[in-house]
């Protein structure tokens, strides 16, 4: 049976997103084309018609995954009269700590990406640049916004990843406690 254009968009839509969420939840190489398929509730054989390759599909969810959470990142940022504390508290949360299918792909995937073809690498340069750009608009005047950002990027990422690598609840809020401190110090010692 043949599936009408705007169906096969729908499809393909489909598809990336739930492939977003199960590489997060899984990895890449964590799940098969045909239980991806299965997920977003199609077979296998339509894959090919849809994507060139495992790799077209893992680039375009990891976007999809990168460009929702920046997106998340601004909607923390506009409820509350500090931004970046906002952003940080959201993301340093037990909350987000949790959120293996739905949180930040840098967490999820970022060892992953790293063994993974340029094509799939690319989403995350783009995904870490728009994050990084974020961080830099919400840090106060005077901070060296460049250097400080990525500081700021690499404490949170590796804090809410240490935090889901121990069992020990206690020690997995300790990362995200600490950094969460070190984060209002500098934050605090850049107002200054």
């Amino acid at each position: 049976m043949r599936v009408s254009r705007a169906q096969a968009e729908a499809n393909r839509e489909t598809v990336i997103n739930v492939a977003s969420r199960l590489f997060r939840q899984h990895g890449f190489d964590g799940i098969g084309l045909k239980d991806l398929m299965k997920g977003a509730g199609l077979t296998q054989g339509g894959f090919y018609k849809q994507f060139q390759s495992k790799d077209d599909l893992a680039a375009q969810a990891s976007r999809r995954a990168l460009e929702s959470a920046t997106r998340r990142w601004s909607a923390a940022a506009a409820k509350h009269p500090d931004p970046l504390m906002a952003v940080v508290d959201f993301y340093l949360s037990s909350d987000h700590r949790g959120e293996i299918a739905d949180g930040c792909p840098l967490v999820a995937l970022g060892a992953d990406a790293a063994r993974q073809s340029d094509e799939v690498k690319k989403p995350f340069e783009d995904g870490i640049k728009a994050h990084l750009q974020v961080l830099r608009e919400m840090l106060p005047a005077g901070a060296r916004p460049e250097q400080e950002a990525m500081a700021l990027l690499s404490l949170m990422v590796g804090a809410v990843t240490l935090s889901r690598v121990v069992a020990d609840k206690n020690l997995s809020d300790g990362f995200l406690d600490a950094a969460r401190a070190h984060v209002s110090e500098m934050v605090s010692s850049s107002k200054d």
